[in-house]
């Protein structure tokens, strides 16, 4: 059985064995979804003026800072049926090469960033996992 989240105008759902904590922050909140292993998802929602494209490069630019030989390609997708902009990156970190997956979209109340990164031992048995999640997203456009 899946566990759901819902707030911000979106709603998705995640394995139920995987532990969600929020945080609010002056701008909106940010939840964490954190599997059994190292893997994760978060999602950060702003209710401010941020765009999308703003959000994903404050997202890179912080992964930059922490992993200055990353390497990642710009991707437009979709996630929830939004048009979704972002970057495909993947960095070293103890060893291990890691893939981390970065999109921003509008939702009707804001802004939203969603980020999953998993490292490469974990990755080919959790990527599927954490893009059912990403495919779960629901967006209300009210």
């Amino acid at each position: 059985m899946a566990a759901h989240f819902e707030d911000g105008g979106i709603h998705f759902q995640y394995p139920e064995n995987w532990k969600l904590e929020r945080e609010e922050n002056e701008a909106g909140w940010t939840v964490s979804v954190q599997s059994p292993d190292t893997a994760f998802i978060m999602v950060c929602f702003r209710d401010d003026e941020a765009t999308p494209d703003e959000m994903a490069i404050a997202a890179l630019d912080a992964l930059k800072e922490e992993y200055p030989e990353l390497e990642s390609e710009a991707s437009v997708d979709s996630v929830g049926g939004q048009a979704a902009t972002g970057y495909d990156v993947r960095f070293f970190s103890l060893d291990l090469s890691n893939t981390c997956f970065l999109r921003s979209f509008y939702s009707s109340e804001g802004t939203v960033l969603v980020l999953w990164q998993a490292n490469d031992l974990e990755l080919e048995r959790l990527e599927p996992v954490l893009r059912a999640i990403c495919t779960s997203f629901e967006v209300n456009e009210d």
